[in-house]
């Protein structure tokens, strides 16, 4: 038993908390859509790794597919945060206390950092390199810690669904 389990606890009991845990069609509602948020989250994040790594898309620069695309990973960010949000809320205490839970919350920190990190390097030069192949090192090093870290975190979300109590 954590510090936090008491807040975890009143959480949990809170009317649409309640709701979308006791209802019939609430908690289906809201994991469709945050997969289909993820979806779209990893998807446009992939087609800029991909890029990334020196992969061509559809003759398009790198900052012009991010600048095309970001705005869209954003939305869908935000609405797998809600979403995945409102679940939690549903069964906060075993939400918190699972291994892949906290894992899949851990790599989508690391995928932040590592986005932030480029974004604040690599990214900051992108006109020297833009036309390049393949990018520099960085960003595809970039690129692939993107990948790998998405895809971990897509893998930790099905198994929080088979790991849950």
């Amino acid at each position: 038993m954590s510090f936090l389990d008491p807040a975890l606890e009143q959480l949990a009991n809170l009317p649409f908390a309640v709701a979308i845990s006791h209802g019939a069609t609430l908690f289906p509602w809201l994991e469709c859509i945050h997969v289909l948020a993820i979806t779209l989250v990893v998807g446009t994040i992939a087609i800029v790794d991909l890029r990334l790594l020196g992969y061509p898309a559809h003759r398009k620069s790198a900052d012009r597919l991010i600048m095309e695309l970001l705005p869209y990973t954003w939305v869908a960010f935000a609405i797998a945060v809600l979403t995945g949000a409102l679940m939690f809320a549903s069964n906060a205490m075993s939400y918190a206390h699972n291994v892949q839970f906290q894992l899949k919350l851990v790599m989508i920190l690391l995928a932040g950092i590592n986005m932030a990190a480029f974004h604040l390097s690599v990214y900051r030069h992108i006109v020297d390199w833009d036309e390049r192949h393949p990018p520099p090192p960085a960003a595809r090093l970039a690129g692939v810690a993107s990948l790998c870290l998405w895809t971990g975190v897509v893998f930790l979300g099905r198994w929080v669904g088979f790991t849950l109590i």
